[in-house]
């Protein structure tokens, strides 16, 4: 089997210095027009091949950025995916994709793993168990530009881009309040992630804005079995429930399950409103009502982020907080006939 043609083979065959070949090769401006021309057709005529690994090596940079979702499967996230894939190769850079499965330790080892491989940058969206953040504080440690997404995360010179979820989570409940409902329960996620704790808050200042006195509040990792389990106890603790607004769509999904089983008219007994805008959403019986998250818009906001900080280190250590639109979205599952 013939070797690969090295650049020797292609300076060999033109009768001209290696160095010319590379930097020709290079684009560099020390080399003509006319030599260049003629080396590249050399090139391609032997079926030359750069080593983009070992040219990237030798300037201290891969053209690659690493991304850490909680779970790819959940919509959002492989929206966001979709907007990061495409910013990052339209402007020439490689993506390492990745899942914590909501699991701290399997975060730990991915950040690690990417900052060994030696990322350019780094995108995440942290797992629902993250509260500690020395793996974090690690890329920046090693000078690796970080970009917080969906998930705020605080943490010292790092920048995050988001939804506004106070008022996500308050269009919800007011939007319920409209249809007439008087008793509402929320399926919140942790309350040490911000996200749940803006939306819980946008939820309680709405019941606030319309002297509502029910409150009712169930937490979990928010998976459709949660959300059927939370609506049993929810009608158990409070039978006259008349409203759900789940801070996310699966949860509410598993919700709906529970009712329709117990022969519980949705929206006419309990209207539901849920967050994310999955596409189970418009198809499941009847079509939930949801807070449409815009994760192309975050990925593609989040990744031109990045990519301005890894152009400009110093810009890195300016941090701020990007926040995208985001609507609710009325379906049939909180349209009641008022």
């Amino acid at each position: 089997m013939n070797s690969k043609p090295t650049i020797h083979d292609i300076a060999k065959a033109l009768g001209i210095d290696s160095s010319t070949v590379s930097r020709a090769l290079n684009d560099s401006p020390r080399v003509s027009q006319k030599t260049k021309k003629k080396i590249i057709a050399k090139a391609q005529e032997l079926g030359y091949q750069r080593n983009l690994l070992a040219s990237n090596l030798r300037k201290n940079v891969s053209r690659t950025i690493g991304v850490v979702v909680p779970r790819i499967s959940r919509y959002f996230f492989s929206s966001a995916i979709q907007g990061i894939e495409e910013a990052a190769y339209l402007a020439g850079y490689n993506v390492i994709i990745c899942q914590s499965l909501e699991e701290l330790e399997r975060e730990q080892k991915i950040v690690e793993g990417l900052i060994a491989n030696r990322v350019d940058g780094l995108l995440i969206s942290i797992s629902m168990e993250t509260l500690n953040y020395n793996h974090l504080q690690a890329v920046i440690n090693s000078d690796i530009p970080l970009v917080f997404f969906d998930r705020y995360c605080n943490l010292q010179g790092c920048s995050n881009v988001l939804i506004d979820d106070f008022n996500c989570g308050f269009n919800a409940t007011e939007h319920l309040i409209q249809q007439g409902c008087k008793n509402i329960v929320h399926f919140s996620g942790p309350q040490y992630l911000k996200i749940y704790e803006n939306r819980l808050e946008g939820y309680k200042a709405a019941l606030k804005k319309y002297e509502v006195t029910f409150q009712h509040i169930i937490s979990s990792k928010l998976m459709e079995v949660d959300g059927y389990n939370s609506m049993i106890s929810a009608l158990e603790a409070h039978p006259n429930i008349d409203g759900v607004f789940s801070a996310n769509d699966v949860a509410a999904v598993g919700a709906m399950t529970y009712l329709k089983a117990q022969q519980i008219k949705i929206p006419d007994d309990v209207a539901i409103v849920g967050f994310s805008n999955e596409p189970i959403s418009r198809v499941i019986e009847p079509a939930l009502t949801t807070i449409d998250q815009s994760g192309l818009k975050i990925g593609e906001k989040a990744t031109a982020l990045l990519l301005n900080y890894i152009a400009n280190k110093e810009a890195s250590n300016e941090t701020q907080t990007v926040m995208v639109d985001s609507n609710l979205v009325i379906r049939s599952s909180s349209k009641k006939m008022i």
